[in-house]
This record gives structure tokens, sequence and C-alpha cells, in this order.
């Protein structure tokens, strides 16, 4: 079925409609590239038809590219990618360049596109290659261009088209920061040109009143300058060199896209349109090529995206939609759970011990939704909506009628215990019992329940309005209905979800713990401090692992750390307690005490690594190189991600990967533990394993599986892969 069709007008006006059959949002194929160069041609050639109207057939206009397309340009190697690529930018050429004559630049049709929603990647690169941008008065719908957030950049002239467009200063947030607007904020910016009612009967309107004058873009026009200056002319080279201190400062340089897509601007400003969108399609390629930006692509888009529409859901059990969700205990956890809930549309019963606390974490719900209002994000009606789905009661009576229950209370088993076992007593039969815990284990909490099979875990991560991975764990009796339940619930609340079998610390805690106990062992070894978390940056960490206990706050650690003890006995690995009990008896218990690893003002920022650690922990002389530091921190993580899979709590690769990026912020740019593995090669892990063995002991020793795969000459995906459990 066709993808894209044209309808001409009695007025003159040829309609071209995209509509992908089977999608609920338009991403264009290389078979849409095809009916659109096609019908475009034929529009021109039409002396009948006076200008064209690009519209979508569905209430949104487009979501972006196949990214199967760049599989398929791959296969051809970078000259593959450079071609193919060089045809998206020649079809567009030709939509704006509208027959015109080359040298006059007149006797073009107009185009024009009318968005009647959101506009995504190619979804806006192809309006901006028309003369003008009519939107829908959607204030749901986003605009913008968020290639950079999967690890490439808008490579079908977007990245060309929208700094010449804006300039560069003004582009900026757009192309680096992948700034989704609204279309009233799009046009303010200068992106689109009108809102409308009625954007198909707008641009048709301006289409048949449009002059020569009104198809020239500027960069086709005579003396154009681009906005704020070019490279060459003062302002513009300032501005050159501040978008490369924002990106270091805001990427460390680990990320390639960023880098290429700003040499793609700062090379093309400074040649004629044509040649910068060759310039702009050799960088596209340039990072195509990279293995991280396959990787991103596949963790962060593909991966998760998958996991979001069920890919691990059980077979055959029918839908479990949340109706109605008790929520025990309206602390910060709980008060976030009910807040995402509420706004997903679900009814909430929010319990505490006391009134009090119980209206306390409502008002969480309506804080939040306050500051939503004062940014225009909602309103007030949507606000008072959301508020009335919260009940907040300390009576148990209230869940006579919920269909799931997430218990968020102490992490202590005796009173989650109690507490299950008087949920039990009210709840119906059928309904699923949820804990929400870090790191006790799901088979042995569900012993105090009378129905284990419907008892779960689920871990939020805090906080949780913001926090896109929620990790669901199944204890050793845990039924598929409670999957099913746990995945379809995350669904509603609109978060990527991974499932993991029972284990102590589950998949994430159990990475994220040896990464921050391998940055204070080095403290302990004395290694410096700024060393350690610049370190953890340079390879693409938001935050390093000293920082990150300051921000997770010291107190927590050790109790994780007595309760870890207690329950592995002699097993029980000390090293990290020297430094974390001391900076517990000092009161220095991260930022909320203003005082940790890092010192901090009045105000709660970071005024640098603290001299009372150092002097209590003073660096040696003799310091490691960033390599070997670098090593350490990814292989503390790695290891224990590929034990997870060993052992069997991952049961997919996928979910290693993208729970990995989404739960802790492991090194985006690399697509997660799995994915880097692949990248680096099972032979050299291998070697970094038994070098850091030798040298820091066993927590380093290479598992099994890892040793027999880089014998073999195997990668993780090629083994454990969709592909090759398909083929199992």
């Amino acid at each position: 079925m066709a993808e894209f069709t044209m309808e001409k007008g009695a007025d003159g006006v040829a309609v071209i409609t995209w509509d992908l059959p089977g999608k609920s949002m338009n991403v264009l194929t290389l078979q849409g590239i095809e009916e659109l160069e096609g019908l475009t041609k034929d529009a021109l050639a039409d002396d009948s038809v006076k200008g064209i109207v690009i519209t979508s057939g569905k209430d949104t206009f487009a979501g972006g590219m196949d990214l199967n397309i760049l599989a398929q340009f791959k296969e051809n190697g970078a000259e593959g990618v450079f071609e193919g690529t060089m045809r998206g930018h020649k079809m567009l050429r030709t939509l704006e360049l509208a027959g015109m004559d080359p040298k006059t630049k007149k006797g073009g049709k107009p185009v024009a596109a009318a968005l009647p929603g959101t506009a995504l990647g190619i979804g806006l690169e192809l309006p901006l290659a028309t003369h003008r941008i009519f939107a829908a008065n959607n204030p749901k719908a986003k605009i913008g261009l968020p290639e950079i957030q999967v690890g490439i950049f808008p490579g079908m002239g977007g990245t060309t088209r929208l700094a010449r467009k804006l300039g560069v200063m003004a582009a900026s947030p757009f192309l680096l920061q992948a700034k989704m607007s609204s279309p009233e904020a799009a046009v303010k910016a200068g992106i689109i040109d009108e809102v409308a009612d009625d954007p198909v009967a707008a641009a048709k309107e301006w289409v048949l009143s449009a002059t020569d004058a009104d198809l020239v873009k500027p960069w086709d026009a005579k003396g154009y300058k681009v906005p704020g200056g070019a490279p060459y002319h003062p302002a513009g080279f300032q501005t050159f060199v501040g978008a490369n201190a924002m990106i270091m400062g805001n990427t460390w340089g680990a990320f390639p896209a960023p880098k290429a897509m700003l040499s793609a601007v700062y090379e093309g400003l400074m040649v004629p349109f044509d040649t910068a969108l060759r310039i702009e399609a050799r960088w596209f390629t340039n990072v195509i090529m990279n293995p991280s930006s396959g990787a991103m692509i596949r963790s962060l888009f593909l991966s998760k995206e998958a996991l979001e529409k069920g890919a691990v859901r059980p077979e055959g059990v029918p839908d479990q939609r949340v109706r109605k969700v008790g929520v025990l205990g309206a602390g910060m956890m709980g008060a976030g759970i009910a807040l995402v809930s509420a706004q997903a549309g679900i009814d909430v019963v929010l319990i505490d011990q006391k009134q009090e606390a119980a209206d306390k974490g409502k008002a969480y719900t309506e804080s939040y939704l306050d500051a939503g209002v004062k940014k225009k994000k909602t309103t007030p009606e949507k606000k008072d909506e959301v508020l009335g789905r919260i009940t907040a009661t300390t009576d148990y009576a209230a869940l006579s009628d919920a269909d799931l229950i997430i218990e968020a209370v102490f992490e202590d088993p005796g009173i989650k215990a109690e507490v299950t076992k008087n949920v039990e007593a009210v709840i119906p039969d059928d309904c699923i019992f949820a804990t929400n815990t870090s790191t006790l284990p799901i088979t042995d909490l569900a012993k105090a329940s009378s129905r284990p099979d419907q008892f779960i875990g689920i871990h939020f991560f805090s906080p949780v309005e913001k926090m896109l991975l929620v990790e669901i764990i199944k204890g050793a009796e845990t039924g598929d209905r409670a999957v099913a339940k746990a995945l379809d619930y995350v669904r509603q609340i609109r978060k990527t979800p991974i499932v993991v079998n029972d284990a102590r610390f589950f998949y994430a805690n159990r990475c994220i713990i040896p990464y921050i106990n391998e940055g204070v062992r080095m403290v302990a070894e004395g290694v410096e401090m700024p060393l350690i978390d610049n370190a953890a940056r340079l390879l693409g960490f938001p935050v390093g692992p000293l920082q990150l206990v300051d921000e997770t706050s010291i107190d927590l650690g050790v109790k994780i750390a007595k309760a870890t003890k207690a329950a592995m006995g002699d097993a029980y690995d000390d090293a990290t307690d020297e430094i974390m009990f001391w900076m517990y008896d000092e009161g220095r218990l991260g930022r909320k005490s203003n005082a940790g690893f890092y010192d901090y003002d009045e105000k709660g920022k970071r005024a640098g690594f603290s001299d009372v650690v150092k002097d209590r922990f003073p660096a040696s002389d003799d310091q490691p190189d960033l390599t070997e530091v670098q090593h350490r921190l990814m292989m503390s993580q790695v290891l224990e991600a590929v034990r997870a899979l060993e052992e069997g709590v991952l049961e997919d690769i996928r979910e290693g990967d993208v729970g990995a990026i989404l739960g802790w912020g492991f090194a985006p740019w690399s697509g997660g533990p799995f994915s880097w593995l692949d990248m680096l090669g099972a032979a050299k892990a291998v070697e970094i394993c038994d070098h850091l063995t030798g040298a820091y002991g066993e927590r380093f020793a290479t598992p099994k599986i890892l040793r027999e795969m880089a014998e073999k000459g195997e990668t993780f995906y090629g083994r454990f892969g969709p592909q090759a459990a398909k083929a199992a």
C-alpha cells in the first residue's frame, strides 16, 4: 500500500497526504522516499497544479525516519550511507527549489506543509524544506529534532536548514539539546510560520496567493547573511567558541554526535548551501559508521520501544490494565507513585498510618501540578482532575476494590510483612500485591503473603516522576498474571519496564553498588578524588561515583552495608566500611547535610572536594593513569551485568542495556554494558579483566561465559540477542 498519495483539487492545489499503513505515527521509509519524490516531480511537471500542500492522514504529522533505513544503508558501508543520505537531500532540495529557474529564482510552485500534530525528526526536516509551515492549534503536539538523544543528529538537511534559518545560537537548544516545542512556541522561535485551526485550509490559501519572492529561502537569496554571524564573523566566531564549550561541558567529549553536528554547522556555514548539505551528509555518515550510534539506536530506540510494547510480557495473559491502585506509604516514594498513577488516569488510594502523613503525600501531587500550571505545562482543570483521583486515608477498607497494591513502606522485612498481611485481609482475591523495594529479596518478602503467585516486586527509582525505568522482580512463586499486571501498569504510567528474576539487589543496584564501592575504594587507596569522578564523566557517566554517594546519601549506604553484612556473613566485602562509617559518624551524610565527599554552600551547591576527607584519607604521590581508573569503574559494573545474565537474573540482554542507561545513567553512548562489551570485543575484555584481577583482586575475575565467548569469537548480541533467541 502507498505511504504517500496525491489528490489534485479543482483549485489547482495538489495535496500530498502521508499516511503509513499499520502505524499510529508516520515514519519515513525507503518506499516513502521514492513515492514522495515521484509525486513531487509529477506535481511540479503538471501545468494544472499551481502549488502543493503536504499533510498527514493521521492526527500527527510524523515521528521520524524508519531507522531500519540506516541499517540498509550501512550494508554498503560508508559509501552506502553517504549516497543514501544524499538521495534524501536531493529529494528535499527538489521540493525546496520547486521548479524555479536556478538563476532568476522565478517560476517555481509554492509548497506548504500542514502539520495536524507532532512533527519530529524527518517530520520537521521535511517541512523545513517547504516554503511555509502551518501547524494545527494543538498544544499537546511536539515539534523538534530529537535525534541527538539516540546518538545521531538531523542528517536530512535539518541541521543545515535550522542553523541558517535561526542562526547558530538560537538553533543550539533544538539541535544540541533536542528541545521540544508546542506549535505556538515553535512559531515564536521561528521554526514554523503559523498556527491555524485548519492548517490544510490555511496552507491552500497561502499557496494560491504566494509570489515568486515568497518561495525563495533566505539561503538561496542574494546577499544572505547568517543570523548572529557566520563562523568568520567576530560575533559568529564567539558563538562557536561558546557552543563548543557547552558541548564539552555537557558531554565531556564522550558522545560523537554533538561534536560531529557542530562540525557540520561550522563547516557548512562557510560554503554555499548545496555544498553545506554534502558536508552535513559526510558528518552524518561519520556518526552512523561509529559503533556508538548503532548501539544507542538499538538500546534507546529499538529495544526501549520493544520493551514498552511488551516484548517480555507473558503470552496468553489477557489485558491487565489497572483501574484502582492502593499505594501503602505516603513518603517521597509513595507520593511519587501516587502522582504518576493519577496522571495516567488511575484511581489511587494513598494510605499511611496517620492522616496528616497521607495528606502530605497527596499534597506532593498538588505542589507538582501547581508548578506545571505556572509553567503552562498543564491547566487548573487538569490539576483538579488528577487530584480528584487520589484518596488520602488511613483506612485499609478503601482498598476493597483495588486491583493492584504497591507497598512502599520502610525497607524493613518485619514492617513489610505486617502490612502485607493486613492488606491481604481486605483486598479482592484477584488483586496483585507489589512491593517497592530496592534491595530486599522478593521471595523472602512473599513468605508473608497467603498468595505468593500474586506477589511481585516493583522497584521504582527516585524521583519517581522523573526516572524513566521501573524494575519488575519475579519471586520464586510469582505467576504470569502478576508479571503481566506489573508490565501493563508500567505501560499505563508511561515508563520503561525491565523484568528480572529475584536475587539480592536485583539488577540495577547489583551493578551500581560496585561502581560506587570502586570509587570509594580508590579514595582509601590514595587515588585523587577529582581523578576518580572526572574519569567517570569522561566515560559519559552523568555523575562520578563519589558525587553519586553524596546524592543518594551516606547514611543510606551505611544502612545497605549493615544489612548486606548481616545477610552475607563472611562473604561480605568490608573494603569501603572504614570510609563510609567514618563519614556517617562525622555527620557527613552527603548533599542533604551539606557535607560528604564534596563540600556545599548554604544553597546546597557543590563547592569542591572536601579538605576534611582529603586530610583523613590523603592522596598518594603515585597516581594511576586515567585508563586504569576508567577500566576499574567500567568493569566493576559490567562484570556484574554479565554475572546477572549468567545466573539467570537477567533473561534478556536488551533489558540489561536499557536498564543500565535509564536506571543509573550507564555511559549512554555505549548502548549499555553488553553493547559496550561487544564494541570492545570479548577477547579484549578478558585481557582487561585478567590484568585487574591480578592487580586488585577476585572481584574482577572473568565470568566463565565471557571467557568462553572470547575463545569462540562471539558477541553478546550475536549469542543472546533477540534474533538469536528466535533462532533457538
